[in-house]
């Protein structure tokens, strides 16, 4: 799959959703996003609801805080909205994503993929998630104890 000429939606434009979006430009992204308000200074669009973001995009990259707001921001409405063909990367935080619920659409087929480099309950990593071939993870993430934690390098 190629990443350039796709449309990607950043959650969270803060410093590091800058810095992601600004790269992804550089290599032919469309970018457009979703934050607490919109930034006047941005040339991106921004979308008020993260739905319509996942509507309008090929992949989302979550950048935001974790905050009241935020927690479990990602659901199953969302990951619907995504789509079957799309990908979710978080680089965030695990909790930003009601993970259950991704769990369950990546086994289905719901949503095409996910990046993870975080997950909600560290360092303990859904089982499921070392089976899917439509999941990569953080390369910190070598394997799983006993206990299904992650252990890390």
């Amino acid at each position: 799959m190629q990443l350039g000429g796709k449309r990607v939606g950043i959650i969270g434009l803060g410093s590091i959703g800058f810095l992601v979006a600004k790269r992804l430009e550089a290599i032919g992204c469309s970018i457009s996003y979703n934050s607490r308000k919109k930034k006047p200074s941005v040339p991106f669009p921004f979308y008020n609801n993260v739905c319509d973001l996942a509507t309008n995009c090929d992949g989302l990259v979550l950048c935001c805080a974790l905050t009241d707001q935020t927690l479990h921001m990602i659901n199953k409405e969302v990951l619907f909205a995504l789509g079957k063909e799309r990908v979710i990367i978080n680089i965030a935080w695990g909790a930003v994503i009601d993970e259950k619920e991704l769990v369950q659409c990546l086994v289905e087929g719901e949503i095409a993929g996910a990046g993870l480099d975080v997950f909600e309950n560290e360092p303990q990593v859904p089982q499921e998630l070392f089976a899917l071939d439509n999941v990569v993870m953080s390369p910190q993430f070598l394997f799983a104890d006993s206990n299904h934690n992650a252990v890390y390098l």
